[in-house]
C-alpha cells in the first residue's frame, strides 16, 4: 500500500479557486489538500506550473505575504505586477496587506 501524497492536480485544483484580487499561502493550500506540512510540496508543483493563465499561481504567497522571489514567469517583480492589476494591495515594504487579501 503506497502512502498518500499531495498531488500536483490537488494543487491546481486549490489554486483555481482562489479569486482575482485575493492569494493564498502556500502552508494554506497545503491544509486545504490534507497535507498540513506540504507547504513546500505546494510550491514545487507549482514552479512546474506551465500553464499560468489556467492555473493562477501568482495568487500564492508566503504566509507573511511576501512574494516568491523565484516566482517561475520572471520573478517577485512580475508576480507583483500580475497582483497589482487584479488589485492587490501591499504594505510599504512590498508585502501583500494580508487581512483583506488572504483566500487561505
Amino acid at each position: 500500500m503506497s502512502a498518500a501524497r499531495l498531488t500536483k492536480e490537488a494543487v491546481y485544483d486549490i489554486v483555481r479557486a482562489v479569486p482575482p484580487g485575493s492569494v493564498a499561502t502556500y502552508g494554506g493550500i497545503a491544509r486545504a489538500a490534507g497535507f498540513p506540512h506540504g507547504a513546500r510540496t505546494v510550491g514545487w508543483h507549482l514552479h512546474a506550473n506551465d500553464t499560468p493563465i489556467a492555473v493562477p499561481c501568482h495568487r500564492v504567497v508566503f504566509a507573511d505575504g511576501s512574494l516568491a522571489p523565484a516566482f517561475c514567469f520572471g520573478g517577485e517583480n512580475v508576480q507583483r505586477d500580475w497582483l497589482d492589476r487584479e488589485g492587490v494591495t501591499f504594505t510599504p515594504d512590498g508585502r501583500v496587506v494580508m487581512k483583506k487579501h488572504r483566500a487561505l
